[in-house]
């Protein structure tokens, strides 16, 4: 403590008396030396946080808490740091003289701050606390034993019966049982709500959801405002996608009445933000040529595409330390089945955790992966501190990790990996409905159930005993959803999605990546290859290669707006998503012909 105060007060005593270039440069000296020692301790305790975390999450056994454990520890330290009193004393005063620093040197500030108000010192059992609840609340996530008809099943087993089980009686049972795991997370996530929105209050932010979206720049009614015109935009076309869905699904399992919502079991994807499964496109069958080159082809040959456009071979501690398969059949322990990449040490010790399987979803979330694991070694430089080795905002690194999942299913990209005969013929519109069933309908998903729900737990401090009412309620209103069975507040089915309890007040974040990646793709498209958007070969385009790392390679050094103004020429806007879509409305309209719209169009 002393030291700090010794330099706060060199500080104030160089500005009092040297208010000229040689106490600006001064000044920035004693920065760089805060900022250097800062960004040392911050890398040291990230490898610790993130080695403990990556043990509990790829090794679960029930009742062994040694990992858990561990990874407390070292979360206390890291909070202990990155809150600590001094720490915000030494931002907040060399901020007050920000208009004679480096801009760099602004920005670490900053950040420093941010990472402070989940953290703060003063409010330190409150922090130990949370830290603990976060931590039982993932253990309890992914350690819960999913059951159908008494037999054990994985989260995998679940989503192979919703994607293809057409008797309607098993895909219920399949579909309650993936629900089951919420009932046991619902006081959890009342906790850590609480527990959330108190931490960050210590730094004078009104709630968590609102300290999540100050990290873009932004207030909350801001972000809100612009969900709300992104769901609106893409509206019109969602609800012919709902009306077609509603009909092809009655078809698909025989049922004669046509609902006027959407049973969730019908869908296949557990919450129902994914429908694309709907269509097959003829001609394509991705994942008949994938079964048997095997998963480890999958991930071998995501590295593949991106080295051919300009990107470095991954680092062999990559397919050392990654955990890339399913836990083997009979392991006595579980491991999060969730997608996600690892920057273990701000630097080149990246990883993966999957449990990829040779088909299509595992090929596009593989490529999508490795996005993450290219966007964390592009920014990885000495020019860019560890501090900042971070997306523009949380959104790019989602953006680019999904523009290159969509790439790697674009026609002409599979013909020339041979995965489909070279002149398939296709259906076009057919590909586009199969897309549409992907990208259009994740946008009411996570513009409006999602991030309404946690804007509504957290802003709101909504009653408990409201959970799942609430949560039904945005589903009927943004996806045009309804449960199977009446669904009362003894579920809590908004916490089975991990996200609600491990990246909390974030998912507007898949939201605007979506917006994001159709705005670079159609940019790459048109500017780059000259080709139609609908039909892209980014394989081994060393220019498509080199746009995208000169959007990675800065990190979060500078302003996400002007980043991508200078890319793409324009502001975030979802004008190219809706005008790759474009073509489905007429399609939709004459198929739709004589049906009933159980969704109000827009007035």
């Amino acid at each position: 403590m002393k030291k700090y105060v010794l330099i706060l007060a060199a500080v104030a005593a160089l500005y009092s008396c040297n208010k000229d270039k040689a106490g600006d440069a001064g000044l920035q000296k004693k920065v760089q030396t805060y900022l250097d020692g800062y960004n040392k301790e911050y890398q040291k305790l990230n490898v610790l946080v993130n080695e403990t975390s990556w043990k509990m999450q790829i090794h679960i056994v029930e009742g062994d808490s040694t990992n858990a454990v561990a990874n407390n520890k070292a979360m206390e330290a890291y909070a202990k740091y990155t809150g600590s009193s001094d720490n915000i004393k030494m931002a907040k005063a060399f901020l007050e003289h920000q208009d004679v620093l480096t801009p760099l040197q602004v920005k670490q500030l900053k950040s420093i701050l941010y990472k402070a108000a989940n953290n703060p010192e003063t409010l330190q059992k409150i922090v130990s606390a949370r830290i603990k609840a976060e931590t039982k609340q993932t253990e309890n996530l992914f350690g819960f034993d999913f059951k159908i008809d008494g037999k054990s099943v994985s989260a995998n087993d679940i989503d192979g019966v919703l994607a293809d089980e057409t008797n309607l009686a098993k895909r219920r049972k399949a579909w309650e049982s993936s629900k089951e795991v919420g009932k046991g997370l619902k006081t959890g996530l009342v906790n850590l709500r609480n527990l959330r929105n108190q931490t960050v209050q210590g730094l004078g932010y009104k709630d968590f959801f609102e300290y999540q979206v100050s990290d873009y720049g932004m207030t909350t009614d801001e972000m809100l405002v612009m969900l709300k015109q992104f769901n609106k935009d893409l509206y019109p076309l969602f609800r012919e996608l709902h009306t077609y869905a509603r009909y092809e699904y009655a078809k698909k399992y025989g049922v004669k009445d046509v609902p006027d919502m959407l049973p969730a079991d019908w869908l296949p994807n557990r919450w129902g933000q994914d429908w694309s499964s709907l269509v097959d496109v003829k001609g394509i069958d991705l994942d008949a040529a994938l079964k048997p080159k095997g998963a480890e082809w999958i991930v071998k040959q995501g590295e593949r595409f991106y080295v051919s456009i300009g990107f470095p071979e991954l680092p062999k501690t990559f397919w050392e330390k990654s955990d890339l398969y399913p836990a083997p059949a009979g392991a006595n322990y579980k491991k999060n089945n969730h997608a996600s990449a690892w920057h273990m040490d701000l630097d080149k010790d990246v990883r993966s955790l999957m449990s990829v399987e040779p088909n299509s979803e595992w090929y596009e979330t593989s490529h999508h992966e490795l996005g993450h694991i290219y966007y964390y070694l592009s920014y990885s430089t000495p020019e860019v501190p560890y501090l900042m080795r971070e997306g523009a905002n949380r959104a790019y690194h989602e953006a680019l990790g999904s523009l290159m999942g969509m790439a790697a299913m674009q026609k002409p990209f599979m013909e020339n990996l041979n995965l489909i005969p070279k002149g398939t013929p296709s259906d076009e519109m057919q590909t586009l409905l199969k897309e549409a069933l992907n990208y259009v309908v994740f946008i009411p998903f996570s513009t409006g159930t999602m991030s309404m729900f946690e804007h509504d737990l957290y802003a709101e401090n909504l009653p408990a005993d409201q959970f799942n009412k609430r949560w039904w309620e945005l589903a009927a209103q943004y996806q045009g959803i309804v449960p199977p069975t009446v669904r009362g507040e003894e579920f809590c089915d908004a916490a089975t999605k991990t996200h609600i309890n491990d990246d909390a007040a974030q998912y507007y974040d898949y939201a605007l990546s979506y917006i994001l990646l159709f705005q670079i793709h159609d940019h790459i498209a048109k500017k780059i290859l000259h080709q139609d958007p609908h039909a892209t070969n980014y394989y081994g385009n060393k220019e498509v290669g080199k746009f995208i790392q000169d959007i990675m390679k800065s990190g979060a050094t500078g302003d996400w707006r002007k980043l991508l103004r200078e890319k793409t020429g324009s502001d975030l806007s979802a004008k190219a998503m809706l005008e790759y879509f474009n073509p489905l409305m007429d399609y939709l309209k004459n198929e739709n012909k004589g049906r009933k719209y159980t969704l109000p169009a827009l007035k």
